[in-house]
């Protein structure tokens, strides 16, 4: 029997910040992590490089049923904290674009970094390490956590396991059941940051483009005041993801459509409307190919040509362009899913320090929690934000 102070389920980027704080406090922490080598996760994160944190992160651009939850998290450990965190390493980074920061080099060295700081701080991590159960130690306010590797008793668990997205990197519901067999509520989870899958009728419309990418405005027509993202779309054999369609799926709700303008900032038909100009599908493809790529301009000309070349016409291809509404079928699903949106009821948290309200001593970071962020480094900042709140608590 091993006796710990905290022991954290799940070596990423939540649990690994939780327990590095905890151990600068000089307690006993353990992290045990059923995969083989830590950090997987991070190691594919930003396509290698590891999009670690978003220099504009604030609690906005976050989703919850409870949008205020992330503020107290988010305020006391900032990107400059761990921006202070890599440079203290040595590790050099960029920023791509909106706030986003990736290593230079590659996304090991985070996972280095975190592993010198659990080293540093005392902290034992044992990958490999499947748990059987958790349950409250008899006779004490403590868990027994029964592992591949022997027993631990505990006086806090930290759950940091993350959500269902990327399965075959190890992802499991174990946080929920974990969650659920204490009495935690659970907000139903779903993919999020997820390519979207087109009806067959748009397959058959869109789908032979695939590969043609444009920067379009996107915005999911479920929620009262939708929030827009203007990025690139990519259009693919089953339907269009790219960055902007990624962070309008967080908020889409199967059955509602996804509006997108195509042609943001741009009055494509003005040209049209000068005196003695040209009307005809010529003209119009000439315009609309200053604004999208060639062949999906011709896709587009061809699905909605004008009724006739009036002004009245030329005003519904025009507000066409900006609001094509698109219904899709699904989405890729957590295969695909960047993150996953839903998890464990932050109205069964405490903001401050993560420990849940009806068992003293559990607590529930990053992922797993339902607080999920926007595409390009929002959702490490939450696993930093949360894991330092827990482990400067546990």
């Amino acid at each position: 029997m091993v006796i710990a102070d905290v022991v954290v389920l799940g070596a990423g980027a939540a649990g690994l910040m939780c327990a590095i704080e905890a151990g600068r406090r000089s307690r006993r922490v353990f992290v045990l992590d059923h995969a083989d080598r830590i950090g997987r996760k991070i190691l594919i994160s930003g396509g290698g490089r590891c999009n670690f944190t978003n220099i504009n992160a604030r609690a906005e651009n976050f989703l919850s049923a409870n949008p205020h939850f992330a503020k107290s998290a988010l305020a006391r450990y900032t990107p400059a904290d761990i921006i202070a965190l890599i440079e203290k390493h040595g590790i050099r980074y960029h920023e791509k674009t909106l706030g986003q920061l990736f290593c230079d080099r590659s996304a090991q060295d985070v996972v280095t970094m975190l592993e010198r700081e659990c080293q540093d701080a005392g902290v034992r991590v044992l990958a490999g390490t499947k748990i059987h159960s958790v349950t409250r130690a008899e006779g004490s306010a403590g868990f027994l956590i029964e592992t591949s590797g022997g027993s631990f008793r505990a006086s806090s668990v930290v759950v940091a396991t993350g959500g269902l997205s990327i399965p075959k990197m190890g992802a499991t519901d174990f946080g929920y059941r974990l969650g659920e067999q204490f009495g935690i509520a659970i907000v139903p989870c779903r993919p999020a940051l997820v390519p979207l899958v087109f009806d067959a009728p748009d397959c058959d419309r869109w789908c032979d483009l695939t590969g043609v990418s444009t920067e379009v405005v996107a915005a999911a027509e479920n929620t009262k005041r939708p929030t827009r993202f203007r990025e690139k779309m990519l259009i693919t054999h089953r339907g269009v993801s790219g960055p902007a369609i990624l962070q309008a799926s967080s908020y889409w709700l199967p059955g509602h459509a996804v509006e997108l303008d195509l042609a943001p900032g741009n009055n494509v038909t003005a040209p049209l409307f000068v005196r003695n100009a040209r009307r005809d599908t010529p003209a119009a493809l000439a315009v609309l190919r200053s604004v999208l790529p060639a062949r999906m301009a011709e896709r587009w000309l061809e699905l909605n040509p004008p009724d006739n070349w009036t002004n009245a016409s030329l005003d519904r291809f025009e507000r066409g362009l900006h609001a094509w509404r698109v219904t899709p079928s699904g989405t890729e699903g957590y295969a695909k899913a960047e993150v996953t949106a839903g998890g464990v009821d932050t109205n069964e948290l405490d903001a401050k320090t993560m420990e849940t309200r009806k068992v003293p001593g559990l607590y529930f970071i990053g992922e797993v929690v339902d607080v999920t962020g926007w595409l390009g480094g929002y959702n490490f900042q939450w696993a930093w934000a949360s894991g330092a709140s827990a482990g400067r608590a546990v």
